[in-house]
């Protein structure tokens, strides 16, 4: 596929992405005309007293944050799998994929069950910090697995993914049956499918930042990345110590991932599809694939969003029911165009 201008591309998503926003803010059980949301952003940004205080309320209390939540959740997801492709040179590498995403949700779980007791001394960032260790923790378990007493291979990175994900996910599940509660149990099922129906602008803040500064920062890796897609020979002739940013970068997606986990459950194959599509378009060179990719997430997951709280009439589906729906015959193809095989 001829690559696209990079100019052409980011103006042209921009453009995607705003108009994805406005559709999200209007559409919904209160349906508000495009001409009366652009009229509430005009009143917003004027400062001005709303026309319609009805509308101005759904809006800007309600509909806003839910839909910017979306932009950083997808943006954060699809940051996740762009890096995490690079650090194991694996184009089926992503976080839920690997377990990692298991780990925020075991971390999570823990905090929901136990969180008035000794883990409430961290409320506020408890349940971040939580799904951030979890995180880290089964991002740790993959990486060992993978390379105990031999070289990494992407076989082997995918089975310990699935192992540390089903282990993970299993023990969670265990601490859920014997230490739960209805409301517990029901808050802690919202994990498992992911939803964006919590968010608040008081819960924004915090992944939009850490969103933010891990974006600005790889932005800045892009030579790093470069190299590590190329193999671990061009990588060490190049100079790049690599074994050292392995793990700052694991890390870094460790605690992005336990922060988005934390703030809307599991989304999964976000990070899977969206780093693919970009590299279609722009190509492999993470100077023009990291804020293509962070464009193309943010509008996906708005869009889906609206998919799920709209499809059916006066009932809300979880959001990461589509996305698999998406990701789960996308993450089929690849298999089958790489050729993959279950011995190497």
């Amino acid at each position: 596929m001829k690559k696209l201008s990079i100019y052409f591309v980011l103006i042209g998503l921009v453009v995607l992405l705003f108009f994805t926003i406005v559709i999200g803010v209007s559409v919904g059980t209160l349906r508000i005309p495009f001409e009366q949301t652009y009229t509430i952003f005009v009143e917003k940004l004027l400062n001005l007293e709303p026309t319609n205080v009805t509308y101005s309320g759904v809006v800007w209390k309600i509909r806003m944050p839910r839909v910017l939540m979306g932009v950083v959740v997808g943006a954060g997801l699809s940051l996740c799998g762009i890096i995490m492709q690079a650090v194991v040179q694996n184009p089926l590498a992503e976080p839920f994929l690997l377990g990692i995403s298991a780990g925020g949700y075991l971390g999570a779980t823990m905090f929901i069950i136990l969180g008035s007791g000794i883990l409430g001394i961290v409320s506020g960032f408890g349940l971040a910090f939580t799904a951030f260790i979890g995180a880290l923790s089964a991002a740790i378990c993959v990486l060992f697995l993978s390379s105990f007493r031999s070289s990494m291979t992407t076989t082997k990175l995918i089975l310990s993914g699935t192992i540390v994900n089903a282990l993970f996910t299993a023990i969670a599940n265990f601490i859920i049956v014997f230490s739960g509660t209805d409301n517990t149990i029901a808050r802690v099922t919202y994990w498992t499918m992911g939803s964006l129906s919590s968010a608040k602008w008081d819960n924004l803040l915090l992944p939009a930042i850490a969103v933010c500064l891990v974006t600005i920062y790889f932005s800045t890796q892009y030579r790093t990345l470069n190299a590590m897609l190329q193999g671990e020979e061009i990588a060490i002739t190049l100079g790049i110590r690599l074994n050292f940013y392995r793990k700052v970068y694991t890390i870094l997606v460790a605690l992005l991932t336990g922060i988005l986990v934390a703030t809307c459950g599991i989304i999964g194959f976000v990070g899977l599809v969206i780093p693919h599509i970009s590299r279609a378009l722009v190509g492999p060179d993470h100077r023009k694939l990291i804020p293509v990719a962070v464009l193309i997430g943010s509008t996906f997951l708005v869009a889906v969003d609206i998919l799920a709280r709209t499809l059916i009439e006066n009932n809300e589906l979880p959001i990461g029911i589509f996305t698999a729906i998406v990701g789960a015959p996308f993450f089929a193809f690849i298999i089958i165009r790489k050729d993959y095989q279950f011995k190497e």
